[in-house]
This record gives structure tokens, C-alpha cells and sequence, in this order.
């Protein structure tokens, strides 16, 4: 059990040292960058920016009945071209009334 705890300390530690220095490095970077063309402006820093919920961060809307009777039927659909009763061409048909409807 030490030597599980000891690896998972030298990780933490290994983990820690390289972000450290990669942030150190963008920092400097970045300034420079800065140096170099004064007249843009500047990257803005993450944590500077409050945080604003995008509509995308919404969940989607759960699957209603409506959906479980669309499915339903594109597999009676899905049945009936493989029984042969409808061609390939009234299935699309249909396929595309029912998503569409």
C-alpha cells in the first residue's frame, strides 16, 4: 500500500510541476506576442471572463410520446419493405412524412 500511495504522490507531483511550467510558458508567450503587435488586443484569460450559460448548456428536451409513436411506426414501415408489401420508394416517402409530421 506505500508504494501505491508513494506513485500516486510522484504523479500529483509530475502533474502539478508540468502545468505549472505549461502556464508559465503560455504567460510568456503570450506577452510577447503582446510586445510584438501592441495595437491587438490581448487573448482574454478564462478565469477573467464570468461565466455565462450558452443555450447549448441546456439539456435536451426528453424524448415525449410523440417520439415513441414516430419510432413505432418506422418500424411497422421498416416491417412492410421487408415483407415486400411497400417498394423502396414509398418507404422513403413515408419515412419522410412521418419525421417530418
Amino acid at each position: 500500500m506505500p508504494g501505491l500511495l508513494r506513485g500516486i504522490a510522484r504523479t500529483a507531483v509530475v502533474a502539478g510541476t508540468a502545468t505549472a511550467v505549461s502556464n508559465r510558458v503560455s504567460r510568456r508567450q503570450a506577452n510577447r506576442w503582446a510586445a510584438e503587435n501592441p495595437q491587438q488586443e490581448p487573448y482574454p484569460r478564462y478565469e477573467d471572463q464570468p461565466y455565462q450559460a450558452q443555450p447549448q448548456d441546456a439539456p435536451p428536451a426528453p424524448a415525449g410520446p410523440d417520439m415513441n409513436d414516430r419510432l413505432a411506426q418506422l418500424r411497422e414501415l421498416g416491417a412492410l419493405r421487408e415483407q415486400g408489401v411497400l417498394s423502396d420508394a414509398e418507404f422513403e416517402d413515408q419515412k419522410a412524412a412521418i419525421l417530418n409530421g
